[in-house]
């Protein structure tokens, strides 16, 4: 343990066998400047000071190294279902820094400079693709969704090369641990018997220390991600966000969203709808992600096999079952949720028609995802609501019926506003806010910020904030890496 005039720094990943991970220092970028720095999530972490140059201080300083260790993470991973040796080739761990409850979160540096693991690549960030990072992640925070979090943004004063010239950026980022599926996978392949049981006894003391005593605590933990990783991706479903790169790399143990290169949120509803320049076959489509990360929890139960028992078919049994049990934990999680943003408090498999009854008919009319649930947990219709037209009438008729012969109407109002989003994050609008706070005007950055930190309050006056872009932006927009 090491404090600093910030953070209150612990290096436990460090006493894992040392080919998880390298030591390395961040890139010294001397006319740094922050740009943008998350004063909520300050006091959140019981960080103890905000001024602004005691991050660039610690982080850049050359004396960095009398403070903490900081390191790049070695992992592989399933990219678009190809595998590959990957690790941190772009970020640093600067320590995990532990609040006065006690929490342990891992402060990281996302575009820092080269690491051993760099394949390469230069290591660094653009400016632009650092705030969508920032904003998407608080997005993801306050729609109640596990994500990691963004502390700060820090242009690093230097240009960054790509198809053109960028300004560059580091995010400050924040998660619970960026232990990911890759990083069994790695083990598995790369290293030993004894390399795979100290990471599992460290991921299960650090995220799960429930299930330490467990008989078998290595099935305890494939159980535990499988819940979790249902769970989040449920919830991504609730709210119509696409990952947009999920790839194994990408799946965390501890069950949070993250890495915001080609995310976006779906306006008119589709199932295969995609918005990743290079997702060409829709691989990470909207309606494929719970396949997607039934496919990754089976490449984690894959790197588990050789520890989940002495027997090689008893552990294949034991990770079959668990595996096989995923259709059913999905649909009991999907349909429960789905249900809730309908109204109903109980989760009868009787109403699951209902809900995919709803879905085929929004994506037959084309309507908006997010305006469409808004509309249904309103008190009054509103003249251009999209539950107005009278093709989804008869739709409409069967799912108020059913409401009043189950909790009744005003209860499913209730329950429905904490579950349906008034505000998501526009791409359109998100687009023109990037683009205009890399150009140095922050306002409608800042504006969007405000909104999606209270996604689910109404107000009239920003009724802009809801509508969706045009069919001929949605039909061209494209998001990226970011690398």
């Amino acid at each position: 343990m090491h404090t600093s005039n910030l953070f209150n720094f612990d290096d436990s990943y460090l006493s894992l066998p040392n080919k998880f991970y390298s030591i390395v220092k961040p890139s010294s970028f001397t006319h740094a400047e922050i740009f943008l720095s998350n004063e909520k999530l300050c006091d959140e972490l019981n960080v103890s000071s905000k001024k602004p140059d005691d991050l660039l201080t610690l982080f850049f300083d050359e004396g960095w190294n009398k403070n903490t260790k900081s390191f790049a993470q070695a992992y592989a991973g399933h990219q678009f279902g190809h595998f590959t040796k990957l690790g941190d080739g772009r970020a640093i761990i600067m320590g995990e820094h532990i609040t006065e409850n006690k929490k342990r979160f891992d402060i990281q540096l996302k575009g820092s400079g080269k690491t051993i693991y760099s394949r390469g690549g230069d290591g660094l960030a653009t400016l632009k693709a650092m705030l969508r990072e920032y904003l998407i992640s608080e997005a993801m925070h306050h729609l109640n969704i596990p994500s990691s979090r963004s502390l700060a943004v820090i242009k690093t004063g230097q240009p960054v090369y790509r198809e053109v010239i960028h300004e560059g950026a580091v995010l400050v980022r924040v998660m619970k641990s960026h232990i990911r599926v890759g990083t069994f996978e790695y083990a598995a392949h790369f290293g030993s018997s004894d390399d795979l049981k100290a990471l599992t006894a460290y991921t299960i003391k650090r995220l799960y220390p429930d299930i330490e005593e467990d008989e078998n605590p290595v099935i305890g933990l494939l159980h535990k991600v499988i819940a979790n990783q249902i769970e989040l991706v449920a919830n991504w479903m609730r709210v119509g966000f696409i990952h947009g790169v999920m790839n194994t790399d990408n799946t965390s143990i501890s069950g949070e969203t993250f890495d915001y290169g080609p995310c976006a949120f779906m306006n008119a509803y589709h199932p295969d709808t995609v918005f990743s320049s290079i997702d060409i076959n829709g691989r990470y489509a909207f309606g494929n992600q719970p396949n997607i990360i039934k496919w990754n929890i089976a490449k984690f139960a894959e790197a588990l096999l050789p520890i989940i028992h002495p027997d090689k078919e008893k552990s294949l049994h034991l990770a079959q079952t668990a595996i096989d049990g995923f259709n059913e934990i999905w649909n009991e999680k999907y349909y429960g949720i789905m249900l809730n943003k309908l109204g109903f408090v109980s989760n009868k498999p009787e109403l699951y028609l209902l809900v995919d009854e709803l879905f085929d008919l929004m994506e037959k009319l084309k309507m908006d995802y997010t305006n469409t649930f808004w509309a249904l947990s309103q008190e009054l219709s509103m003249e251009d609501s999209p539950i107005n037209r009278s093709d989804f009438k008869p739709w409409l008729l069967k799912w108020k019926d059913a409401i009043n012969n189950s909790c009744g109407m005003q209860q499913a109002k209730q329950l429905m506003k904490t579950h349906n989003p008034v505000f998501i994050p526009r791409n359109h609008i998100v687009e023109q806010a990037l683009d205009e706070a890399v150009n140095g005007n922050l306002s409608l950055f800042e504006k969007l910020l405000g909104v999606l930190s209270q996604p689910y309050q109404y107000q009239n006056n920003l009724r802009d904030f809801m509508k969706p872009s045009n069919t001929d932006f949605e039909m061209s927009y494209q998001t990226f890496c970011g690398t």
